[in-house]
């Protein structure tokens, strides 16, 4: 037993990234994780059969290979190797056809026939000041960018809806590849600043690449653990906190949790304007996830796809664009919008010989309990016949099952909150430093505060130094 200078409640990605960033500031830090293990949506295990191993959540890192966080982690000195496949991510079409998104931006124009000048002219600017946009876009949005043209240049486009965006180009090719990038964003094709994330994801996909993680994500959850150990901290598991009364005494507490659990742990002793701004925060879309275990590729008709580490499976713009507004409507779609991963084009840890792994998710409205396993895979198999000869065994959790397996994903919410303009800039409140809470010492630094979800740590690096900068300790920056 120990009084902690912080405590830590969540270890998923953020809460270990606020751990670390408190630790190597000289703070004693104990995480407590309800979980049975830490990583939240950064872990992997056996879902299927013995000796295949599937990514619970989050399972390709482009954010990981360029957060300013993760540039700072050593990962490979703990053992982490990224692999990062030929093709960040491909579309398949209707006709063995697919849009690729390759290592160059000359590269990938190259396979886009008549839009090759459109790509050249929107991504290469972009790609070439990839170093200051990715750190921007990872900082909360309410301060002054150090590079304002360049942050314009991304602006601009990305302020647009995708759908708007993608009517410059002319090719199914081209309009698919930025809808499937777009798809990510969990909102419907037509809603302003879609076209931003597709585009950060893109160029992400030329300037870092979409890597998958030798064995697991569990490998970025392992190593986070052991940096923060080595330095003195403490990780419990199985510990679930129901107030904040529950949590060890403590000069600061940083939460990893969504705005609906912080209310339900602050048990009234929020300000009442202040809960009520929690309480009109918006959950985005849930997600039905797939997991499989395969025997052997997937026989994708386009030569793009067997090379691509991601998948985005969904037909045409138009498609994707009306799967996405199914889900805003309400409905689970028809014909889904997937999101596919396939570790094993480049690790062949995760599965025996001659096997593989399959990840892949839809969207679908909050708290959906429909089973949209059939529907994904007939559309897997629309574009790779044979497809489901292949399946060994499968293991499915529905947006209602995803929440129950982790709170934070409220309905069924992987990013912890909608992508919509306003939450993009304000979330989870309209005030100015978006981690601190009104009760003194305790801070918020789950996807639900900027810069939002994936696997990059900077909510909790920015919650993390917001607290260091209240107890006025100096702090390592990231680079």
């Amino acid at each position: 037993m120990r009084d902690p200078d912080a405590v830590v409640l969540g270890s998923g990605p953020n809460g270990l990234a606020a751990a670390l960033t408190l630790a190597r500031a000289g703070l004693a830090v104990d995480v407590i994780e309800g979980a049975p293990t830490p990583g939240g949506g950064c872990r992997t295990e056996e879902l299927t059969l013995p000796g295949f191993r599937h990514d619970i959540c989050s399972a390709v890192h482009p954010l990981a290979a360029a957060s300013p966080f993760f540039l700072g982690t050593d990962l490979a000195a703990r053992g982490v190797r990224l692999l990062t496949p030929k093709v960040s991510f491909a579309h398949p079409l209707d006709g063995g056809r697919a849009g690729a998104l390759r290592g160059s931006v000359a590269e990938t124009a190259a396979g886009l026939g008549q839009d090759a000048t459109v790509y050249l002219k929107l991504m290469s600017p972009l790609v070439r000041d990839a170093g200051s946009i990715v750190p921007t876009v990872l900082a909360p949005l309410r301060s002054v960018p150090n590079r304002p043209i360049s942050m314009s240049r991304f602006g601009l486009a990305g302020l647009m809806s995708a759908s708007r965006l993608a009517a410059r180009f002319e090719t199914d090719e081209g309009r698919a590849l930025l809808a499937g990038a777009a798809g990510h964003s969990m909102m419907p094709l037509g809603a302003p600043l879609t076209a931003a994330f597709g585009l950060l994801l893109m160029l992400l996909g030329h300037s870092a690449g979409w890597p998958v993680v030798e064995g697991g994500s569990s490998a970025i959850t392992d190593a986070l653990v052991a940096e923060l150990i080595s330095l003195g901290g403490q990780v419990s598991t199985g510990c679930w906190v129901s107030r904040l009364e529950d949590l060890p005494q403590a000069r600061v507490v940083l939460l990893d949790v969504t705005p609906r659990q912080f209310l339900g742990l602050a048990a009234g002793r929020l300000p009442a304007r202040y809960a009520s701004a929690l309480g009109r925060f918006r959950y985005g879309p849930g997600v039905c996830k797939v997991d499989w275990a395969i025997d052997g590729p997937v026989p994708w008709q386009a030569r793009a796809c067997l090379q691509a580490g991601t998948v985005h499976v969904g037909g045409t713009l138009a498609e994707v664009a009306r799967s996405e507004s199914q889900v805003a409507a309400g409905r689970p779609p028809d014909l889904p919008f997937c999101l596919v991963a396939q570790p094993g084009v480049v690790d062949q840890s995760r599965a025996p010989a001659g096997k593989q792994t399959l990840w892949g998710y839809c969207h679908v409205p909050p708290g959906c309990p429909v089973d949209m396993a059939d529907r994904i895979e007939a559309q897997i198999e629309r574009f790779a016949s044979g497809f489901r000869d292949l399946i060994l065994a499968r293991a499915v959790r529905t947006a209602a099952e995803m929440e129950r397996h982790n709170p934070n994903y409220v309905g069924g919410d992987v990013s912890c909150g909608a992508g919509t303009l306003r939450q993009t800039i304000f979330r989870p409140t309209t005030q100015w430093n978006p981690y601190r809470t009104p009760l003194r010492g305790v801070y918020l630094c789950s996807a639900s505060t900027p810069p939002g979800g994936g696997v990059h740590g900077m909510c909790g690096s920015w919650a993390a130094r917001t607290a260091l900068a209240d107890l006025g300790i100096s702090q390592r920056r990231p680079k």
